[in-house]
C-alpha cells in the first residue's frame, strides 16, 4: 500500500519551552532592556520606565510571534528591505518592425470577401449533421 509522503515540511525546533531560539532571543533582548533601564530610569521618572519598557515587550512578542502573509515579520522586513535598496533594472527591447502601410477596401471587396467567407461555411445538403441537428432542434 502506497502513502502519500507530505513534503516541503520544516519547523524550527524548539529550544527553551515552546518558543524557538530566534523567539527566545527577541523576548530575552526585551527584558535586558527593561533590566538596564530599571536601573537607570526607574529611580528618576518611573513613567517613563513604564512606557519604554511597554514599547519594548510589544515590539518583541510582535517581531517573535507575528506573521505577515504567512511569514514572520523578520522575514517580511528583510525582504522589504532588500528590495528597497536593491538594483531595479527594467529593461525593453524595442521590436524592429517594418512600417506597413494598409489601404482602406472599396465597400465591393468587402462584400465578396464576406460571401467567400459565407459560402466557405456552409454545409452540404446532404451530411448527416445537418439532419442530426434538425433531430434534436425537433426532438423525434
Amino acid at each position: 500500500m502506497q502513502y502519500q509522503v507530505p513534503q516541503f515540511i520544516y519547523r524550527d525546533p524548539k529550544i527553551v519551552g515552546s518558543l524557538t531560539f530566534k523567539q527566545f532571543l527577541y523576548i530575552a533582548a526585551a527584558g535586558l532592556v527593561c533590566f538596564v533601564l530599571y536601573f537607570l530610569l526607574a529611580k528618576t521618572n518611573f513613567l517613563l520606565f513604564l512606557f519604554i519598557c511597554a514599547c519594548a515587550v510589544l515590539a518583541s512578542l510582535f517581531l517573535a510571534f507575528g506573521k505577515m502573509n504567512g511569514r514572520s515579520i523578520p522575514t517580511a522586513f528583510a525582504n522589504v528591505f532588500s528590495f528597497a535598496f536593491s538594483k531595479k533594472i527594467y529593461l525593453w527591447k524595442k521590436k524592429e518592425t517594418p512600417l506597413t502601410i494598409v489601404l482602406r477596401e472599396t465597400a465591393a471587396k468587402k462584400v465578396e470577401r464576406k460571401k467567400e467567407f459565407e459560402t466557405s461555411l456552409k454545409i452540404a445538403e446532404k451530411s448527416r449533421l445537418r439532419s442530426l441537428s434538425t433531430e434534436i432542434e425537433t426532438k423525434k
